[in-house]
């Protein structure tokens, strides 16, 4: 088994540039440090650094050490962080993390409630694909997932998927790419540069699906994970581009562009993963909740 010990002094020497930066901080000698790299190595049957000049370089192996050390030596100081959440006036912590295909406008209105609460919390959001947020939620490193769809059957991680909502969605122009469009909604979506989630999403999908289905075929000329950088995009009249329903008046002012149409066929999902069946933890019960009745009340 590793020692933890002889891996926090090739931590610190990796995270510092050097032993003898390491040996001030961790107010050792160098020839202690040193000596405990080299029982690491020894335990390991590699070497994790290589001398270049004067300085230490990481090897290949070195790097897939420390990050996992980089992994284990954060954990640590979350769970001495989460003992110490004493009720003396301390934050909870509440920690989210949001798939990466998620608009951010609606993963914002979804957890804005949780720094509304009576008692003080500290939020920390994260942003990765969902196999991996996933990974993280099974280790009890979130209380959260926000995802556009629920648990993939062929996933084996064991948690609960809490629906909070869907929504149809708008199609939005610049005032300029409007002017260009002929006929009425949707048929003038023929032919136009058009810009989509990317492939792989249920909502690409679904569009997919809604455009063979009305014989309409614009061209596709660019895809997006990021639903921001999309708009981003779209600002700049380089093509029609989606947004969810429910936030249309907010997409309207923002990018400074217009909904041209509305399909309610295409629905975006959202969804609420937990470790609990029955939702238990305050800040993600609150969440949930206000979610259901405000922001997809009306959907």
């Amino acid at each position: 088994m590793v020692n933890y010990k002889h891996l926090h002094y090739f931590w610190a020497v990796a995270r510092e540039g050097g032993v003898a930066r390491a040996s001030e901080r961790l107010h050792l000698t160098p020839q202690t440090i040193s000596g405990q790299l080299s029982l690491l190595e020894e335990h390991l049957g590699v070497e994790l650094f290589t001398r270049v000049g004067r300085n230490l370089e990481l090897t290949e192996t070195g790097r897939l050490v420390l990050s996992y050390a980089d992994e284990i030596f954060s954990l640590g100081g979350e769970l001495e962080e989460a003992i110490h959440q004493l009720p003396d006036g301390r934050p909870s912590l509440f920690r989210v993390g949001v798939v990466d295909v998620l608009p951010k406008s609606i993963a914002h209105r979804i957890l804005k409630p949780a720094l509304q609460m009576p008692e003080p919390v500290r939020m920390i959001c994260r942003e990765a694909s969902l196999d991996t947020l996933l990974a993280e939620l099974a280790v009890h490193r979130l209380d959260l997932v926000l995802a556009d769809r629920p648990i993939p059957p062929t996933v084996s991680t064991r948690g609960f998927s809490h629906k909070l909502g869907e929504c149809a969605v708008s199609f939005f122009a610049t005032e300029k790419l409007e002017t260009k469009l002929t006929g009425d909604f949707p048929r003038c979506l023929d032919g136009v540069p058009l810009l989509l989630p990317g492939n792989g999403t249920q909502l690409r999908s679904s569009i997919d699906r809604w455009l063979d289905k009305q014989h309409i075929h614009p061209r596709v000329i660019a895809e997006f994970d990021d639903s921001a950088l999309m708009k981003a995009f779209g600002q700049e009249e380089a093509g029609v581009f989606i947004a969810p329903a429910a936030i249309e008046a907010e997409v309207e002012w923002q990018y400074r562009v217009s909904a041209i149409g509305r399909v309610d066929a295409v629905k975006e999902h959202f969804y609420a993963i937990s470790v609990e069946r029955r939702v238990t933890h305050p800040v993600v019960s609150m969440v949930v909740e206000a979610a259901r009745e405000s922001l997809f009340a009306d959907e």
